[in-house]
């Protein structure tokens, strides 16, 4: 039988490989779909450990245990941000991509997880089946690796994923909830179409500013009016961009934001009032426009039993849990829990000391604590292996 205690410890001597490999990763971000370097090195820890990768969709997937028995699936994204790195760790990127989410800290505690898992494998009851998934922030590689079968074959019972959390988050807590957790998030961009012309002459022009700030007025009604307060919904214009000249009135302008909401309902009016709104408004002032959904994804909600059980496990090696803010942030591994049970935690990365606190995900100074890589491992390894065991077929 597996116990967390023990594996905790298994990950704590092996801290120093941990964190040679997350600074390996460290310093090879790369972007969405297409991530080279890092799906090489994986696949090589991988077969090190002799696991068997399989390349799939961008991604990575492998499987540890016995076929025939349940499977539970555990996620580590990998893509980096573009921008530049300031953190002044010695071991920074230097090439205008960086590890500013933590995905090098989640791909490195899924290798620990495997490590720990292999080590253990005659005791596994079933499999654990590891998703190393590229284009998370771009909201693109689950649902990639979803399309391309990674829930089937074998077919996935339940699953976990874990992000990491900086600052005021410190090492040890491990932060969870059952139900909605994350919201959906949908990516949207208006172009308006007017008729270009001289600004001292606006009666011969369309003027498409005009009709985007009508739009970009008119959708405030949705979130004001139209949606019960007390099922959140976040429509919002982020930018606008028309134009080069003073004196010149564009043919063109281009609007773009997101729409981020809790529940289906909310989520689908949302996108429909968009469309009917931009259309509307330009074709009262003369104009017209073509509305583009660029990228979306389902909101996150953690099966309540599966976060329950799992929270136990984990509250036996961490050091405080902690409720897990329901939040207007979104997460693509909502793909995976729209599909099969799922459970999606947060996990301290931060400290009291001052390097935690130059700033937070995506800023350019962030820097996160590398202890969380054994306890990371630890949860993610022996969340799959009890679970494997309370749920034998």
């Amino acid at each position: 039988m597996l116990e967390m205690k023990a594996l905790y410890q298994e990950a704590l001597a092996a801290k120093e490989e941990l964190v040679a490999c997350r600074r390996a990763l460290h310093q090879m971000p790369e972007l969405g779909m297409d991530l080279p370097n890092t799906v090489a090195h994986v696949c090589q820890e991988l077969e090190a450990l002799g696991v068997q990768p399989q390349k799939l969709a961008g991604g990575v997937t492998a499987c540890i245990g016995k076929a025939g028995g349940k499977v539970f699936l555990l996620r580590g994204d990998m893509d980096a941000l573009e921008m530049p790195e300031e953190s002044g760790l010695p071991f920074a990127s230097s090439c205008g991509r960086a590890h500013t989410c933590g995905h090098d800290l989640h791909t490195t505690m899924l290798l620990g997880a495997a490590r720990l898992l292999k080590a253990h494998e005659k005791e596994l009851p079933g499999q654990v089946k590891l998703m190393f998934q590229p284009g998370e922030e771009n909201l693109q590689g689950a649902s990639a690796m979803v399309k391309a079968g990674i829930l089937q074959d074998p077919r996935v019972d339940a699953a976990l994923a874990l992000h990491v959390f900086p600052g005021d988050c410190h090492l040890g807590t491990v932060m969870w909830r059952q139900g909605p957790a994350l919201a959906s998030s949908d990516s949207f961009k208006i172009t308006v179409t007017g008729k270009a012309g001289h600004g001292a002459i606006p009666q011969n022009a369309v003027d498409p500013l005009n009709i985007a700030a009508h739009i970009l007025l008119a959708l405030q009604e949705v979130n004001a009016r139209e949606v019960d307060p007390q099922d959140p919904l976040v429509l919002t214009v982020c930018t606008v961009h028309a134009g080069q000249l003073h004196n010149a009135i564009p043919e063109n302008a281009v609007l773009t934001g997101s729409i981020r909401a809790f529940s289906n309902h909310n989520r689908a009016l949302a996108k429909e009032r968009l469309v009917q709104i931009c259309q509307g408004m330009a074709q009262l002032f003369r104009g017209s426009c073509q509305v583009e959904f660029l990228a979306g994804v389902a909101s996150l909600h953690n099966q309540p039993d599966l976060a329950a059980e799992l929270a136990g496990y984990t509250g036996e090696i961490a050091e405080k849990m902690t409720e897990l803010p329901k939040q207007m942030g979104s997460e693509d591994f909502a793909e995976v829990t729209q599909e099969v049970p799922s459970v999606f935690m947060g996990i301290g990365a931060g400290g009291p000391e001052a390097v935690y606190h130059q700033g937070g995900s995506h800023n350019p100074k962030i820097v996160f604590n590398e202890g969380v890589l054994p306890l990371g491992a630890a949860v993610l390894a022996g969340c799959a292996g009890k679970w494997l065991e309370k749920h034998i077929l």
